[in-house]
C-alpha cells in the first residue's frame, strides 16, 4: 500500500485458501464423531398427514434418533418459524398462517420437511428413511399466480398472503386521463432457484452446557435469536459461528428448520450432529426468488414526458411466508420504484398469493432487480409505442442533477446522481453508433441483433448500524479486526484489511479479519443488501478515529509536546518540534511494553444516517439464430456509478458475477412445476445454469458521483451486475425481434422458447 497509494485493485488474499483447498466449511470442519443427519420430505405438494409412523426407522443399524413435530414440541421446541407481516391496504394485518419446523397435520410443497433421521453413518441416517411409513390424503395443489382455489392456510382462504399499495391512485388517475399518450403492458419475471455453490448446511454440539450451531449463511445474530426462541433457552446459552461459506446469494440470510432440528437433537442426544444438503434437496427446499407477474400502466404528455407510472404486481409467496419475504416484495421494489426519472403521480400495488411451492425470499437482491426489470422493460416498451429512441426517453425523463436532493413520489430521497452523464459513457463505450453496421451485418448472415439498455439503481443499506473492533498482537505481532457482517465469496476479507491499511498505516499482510462468531463479536448485521463494505467500512473509519484520539494523549506525553502538535497522517503520528515518528504498530508496542493494555484494544460504532444508491447503464447485444433458436450475448457494457471505490478489481468481479446471474435467468433458467406440484426442474439435468461460453468479454468501467450519505462517498455494488443485466438482455432480444411483429417477450429465452416465438411470429406475419 506504501508504493501505490489507496483504493488499488489488491487482489484478494483469501483465494490462497480456497483454490488450494484449505477453505473452512462447515462440512470440513464439523466434529469428526458427529451423527449425521437425514430429512424425510413430503413426496406430495399437499395433503393431510393421516399416519407417521418412524418406528421401523428408529430401530434401522445406526440409528440414535428420529424426531417429527410431535417429537420436537415434547423436547419442548418451539415450532413456529419467524415470518414478516406486513399489513395490507386496509389495514388489517396480512395473512400469518404458522410456518412449522416439520410439518405438523399438513403438508404444503413437495419437499417441507416431516422427519429427520439422525444415524452413525450418512447412509445408514438415509435409508432409515424408506422405512417411515407416511400416510396422507392428497389435496388439490394451487400453482397459479391467481387468488382461490384449494385454501392452503385458514388464515388465507383465498390464498391470499396479503395486499399492500403504495402512491397516491386518485393522483394517478387524474394524471394518466389528461396524458397524451397511455400505454400498457405486461411483464412476467420467472421463478429462479439459487444453486450455490456449497449447498446449506450446518453442525451442531454442546459446549460448555451451551449449544453451538455452526451454519454456512449470512451472519450469526439474526439465528442466534432464532434458536434461542425455538430451543426456549437464554440467548447467551447459544453460540452460532460461521466459517467460510461458499456463496449466499440472500438465500441463506434467513434461518432454515435444519439449524433448530440440528440444535435441538444435539442438546437431547448430548452428542454432536451435522446434517448437508444434496443439490436435489436445495432445489426443493431452499428459498426460491422472483416469480412475478406485473401490469404496467403508463401516462405521458405530449412531448414524452412520463406523467403517471402504475404497478400491479402478484407476487408468488410460496407455500408459507418467510423471513423476509413480504418486505422484500414491498419496501425494496418501492425505493427504485420509478428509478431515475421524475415523475410525480405514482401508484404500486403489490398483492401476494401463497403457492404449493418452495417459498420466494431475499435471493439476488430481490425486490431491486424486480422493480427495475419492470421499469427498464415498460421503458422499452413505451419507446416502441410512441415511435421514439429509447435511449432518447430516459434521457428526458432523468431527474436532473440539479434537482437534487430528490424526492420521488414514493417519498424516498435520493441524494445525489448524474445519470445523463453516466448514460453518456456507456453509450460511447458500447459503441452505439456503430450498432446499426453490425445489425446489418447480422442480417447479411441470416441472423437478428438487437441492443437492450437498462439504465437501474439500486437502494442500499439493510442495517444501518455496525462495529468494527482493532485488536493489535491478540496473535503474535499481528492486528486483528472484528466485523459484524459476514463474507460468502465476495471478498471481504481482503477489502476490509485494505482499508484499515489505508486508514492507519498497517501493513495489509499483517491484518487478520475476524468474522462469524456471535461469541467474539457481540453486534452485527451480517451481510445483505448490498450493505457490507459501505457500513463496515464506515465504522472501521470511526474505529481508527478512536485510536488516533486514544493514542495521541500517549505519544504527546512520551515524546514530550502538546496534544495539539502530534497529528497522525495515515501512516505515522507525527509532531511539530520533534523529529520522531511512531506508527500505529510501534505506538502499540509501547503501550504493551507500559502495560497500557487499554491501548490495545479499540472499538467503535455507527449508524448511518439515510441510503445510498448506486446506478448505471447496462447495454448488451445479443445475436439469435432463427432456425434454431439460439440467443447469443455478443456484447455486454456496464458503466456503474459506485461512489468511490476501495478495490476496484473487487468491484470489477462483483459486477461481472452479477451480469452472469442475470445472464443465467434470461437465457437458461427455469424453474417448472407440473400440475401437481412436482418439482420438474430438479437436477442440472433439467435446470440450466449459466456456463462459461454463455458469457461474453464484459466491459466494465465507473463513472463515480460521490454519496453525500458516507464519510467515504461509497454506494455498495454487489447486486448491482444483476439488476441491471436482466432488463439489458431482455430488452435487446426485444429489440432484435420487433420487426417480425413481437411485441412482447418474456424471459428465459432458451432455444426451444425463442424457435418458437420465431416460428408464431413469422405465421402471424404471413
Amino acid at each position: 500500500m506504501e508504493k501505490f497509494g489507496k483504493s488499488q485493485p489488491v487482489k484478494r488474499t483469501e483465494d490462497m485458501r480456497f483454490l488450494t483447498g484449505a477453505g473452512r466449511y462447515v462440512d470440513d470442519i464439523a466434529p469428526k464423531d458427529a451423527l449425521f443427519g437425514y430429512v424425510f420430505r413430503s413426496p406430495v405438494a399437499h395433503g393431510v398427514i393421516d399416519g407417521l409412523n418412524v418406528d421401523d426407522a428408529r430401530a434401522a443399524e445406526g440409528v440414535q434418533m428420529v424426531v417429527t413435530a410431535r417429537d420436537l414440541e415434547a423436547l419442548g421446541v418451539t415450532l413456529k418459524m419467524q415470518a414478516s407481516v406486513l399489513k395490507n391496504r386496509d389495514g388489517s394485518r396480512a395473512a400469518a398462517p404458522m410456518r412449522p419446523l416439520l410439518a405438523k397435520d399438513h403438508v404444503r410443497f413437495v419437499g417441507e420437511p416431516v422427519a429427520m433421521i439422525f444415524a452413525d453413518t450418512y447412509l445408514q441416517a438415509k435409508d432409515a428413511a424408506e422405512l417411515i411409513e407416511f400416510d396422507y390424503t392428497d389435496l388439490p395443489a394451487h400453482l397459479g399466480l391467481s387468488f382461490g382455489g384449494e385454501a392452503l392456510h385458514e388464515a388465507a382462504p383465498q390464498n391470499r398472503a396479503f395486499d399492500w399499495d403504495l402512491g397516491d391512485e386518485d393522483a394517478f388517475e387524474s394524471a394518466i386521463a389528461s396524458a397524451a399518450h397511455r400505454i400498457s403492458c405486461e411483464i412476467e419475471d420467472n421463478r429462479i432457484i439459487v444453486n450455490s455453490m456449497e449447498p446449506r448446511g450446518c453442525y451442531a454440539e454442546i459446549e460448555d452446557g451451551r449449544v453451538h450451531v455452526a451454519i454456512n449463511g449470512q451472519g450469526v445474530w439474526a439465528p442466534k435469536a432464532q434458536l434461542a426462541k425455538h430451543l426456549n433457552v437464554d440467548p447467551e446459552d447459544i453460540r452460532v459461528t460461521n466459517p467460510d461459506t461458499g456463496g449466499g446469494f440472500g438465500m441463506k440470510a434467513m434461518m432454515y428448520p435444519e439449524y433448530a432440528i440440528c440444535a435441538a437433537a444435539a442438546r437431547a442426544l448430548d452428542k454432536p450432529v451435522r446434517w448437508m444438503s444434496e443439490r436435489t434437496e436445495a432445489m426443493l427446499s431452499d428459498n426460491a426468488g422472483r416469480d412475478l407477474c406485473s401490469r404496467v400502466e403508463m401516462g405521458f404528455d405530449a412531448d414524452h414526458k412520463l406523467v403517471a407510472y402504475k404497478v400491479h404486481s402478484i407476487a408468488n409467496m410460496g407455500a408459507y411466508n418467510s423471513q423476509f419475504a413480504q418486505p422484500i416484495q414491498t419496501d425494496l421494489f418501492s425505493k427504485v420504484l420509478t428509478g431515475c426519472y421524475d415523475v410525480q403521480a405514482v401508484y404500486l400495488h403489490v398483492e401476494g398469493v401463497f403457492t404449493n411451492t418452495t417459498q420466494v425470499d431475499a435471493y439476488r437482491g430481490a425486490g431491486r432487480p424486480e422493480a427495475i426489470y419492470v421499469l427498464e422493460r415498460s421503458m422499452d416498451y413505451a419507446a416502441r409505442a410512441l415511435g421514439v429512441d429509447p435511449w432518447a426517453l430516459r434521457r428526458r425523463n432523468f431527474i436532473a442533477p440539479e434537482a437534487f436532493p430528490y424526492t420521488t413520489a414514493a417519498d424516498v430521497t435520493y441524494d445525489i446522481g448524474e445519470f445523463d452523464r453516466v448514460l453518456g459513457v456507456a453509450q460511447t463505450r458500447a459503441d452505439h453508433a456503430g450498432y446499426e453496421n453490425r445489425r446489418n451485418a447480422s442480417a447479411a448472415n441470416g441472423m437478428l441483433r438487437g441492443m437492450g439498455l437498462c439504465y437501474y439503481i439500486e437502494s442500499i443499506l439493510g442495517d444501518p448500524s455496525e462495529t468494527a473492533k482493532v485488536v493489535f498482537f491478540e496473535s503474535e505481532d499481528r492486528v486483528s479486526i472484528y466485523v459484524g457482517t459476514q463474507s460468502n465469496g465476495q471478498g471481504h476479507e481482503t477489502v476490509y484489511a485494505q482499508f484499515l491499511s489505508d486508514q492507519s498505516g498497517i501493513a495489509l499482510n499483517k491484518i487478520d479479519v475476524i468474522q462469524g462468531d456471535s461469541d467474539r463479536i457481540p453486534t452485527g448485521g451480517g451481510t445483505g443488501g448490498s450493505r457490507s463494505v459501505t457500513v463496515q467500512n464506515t465504522a472501521t473509519l470511526a474505529t481508527v478515529e478512536a485510536m488516533i484520539a486514544q493514542f495521541t494523549p500517549f505519544l504527546a506525553d512520551k515524546m514530550g509536546v502538546s496534544e495539539e502538535s502530534v497529528m497522525f497522517d495515515d501512516e505515522a503520528f507525527r509532531a511539530d518540534g520533534s523529529n520522531e515518528s511512531y506508527t500505529m504498530v510501534e505506538v502499540a508496542e509501547l503501550a504493551r511494553a507500559e502495560g497500557r493494555t487499554d491501548l490495545l484494544s479499540h472499538e467503535a460504532r455507527i449508524t448511518l444516517d439515510a441510503r445510498s444508491f448506486p446506478n448505471g447503464a447496462h447495454v448488451a447485444e445479443v445475436e439469435i439464430d432463427p432456425a434454431t433458436g439460439v440467443t447469443v450475448v455478443d456484447r455486454y457494457t456496464v458503466v456503474d456509478d459506485f461512489g468511490n471505490l476501495i478495490n476496484p478489481m473487487l468491484v470489477a468481479g462483483q459486477v461481472h458475477g452479477g451480469v452472469a446471474q442475470g445472464l443465467g435467468q434470461a437465457l437458461t433458467e427455469r424453474v417448472v412445476y407440473d400440475e401437481d406440484g412436482q418439482l420438474l426442474t430438479a437436477s442440472f439435468m433439467d435446470y440450466a445454469m449459466p456456463r462459461a461460453d454463455d458469457l461474453p468479454m464484459i466491459s466494465f468501467a465507473t463513472e463515480a458521483v460521490p454519496t453525500k450519505t458516507n464519510p467515504m462517498g461509497m454506494k455498495g455494488c454487489g447486486e448491482a451486475g444483476t439488476v441491471g443485466a436482466l432488463a439489458a438482455i431482455a430488452n435487446a432480444v426485444q429489440d432484435a425481434v420487433a420487426p417480425l411483429g413481437i411485441e412482447t417477450v418474456d424471459m428465459p429465452f432458451t432455444p426451444h422458447r425463442m424457435w418458437q416465438m420465431l416460428k408464431a411470429g413469422k405465421l402471424a406475419a404471413e
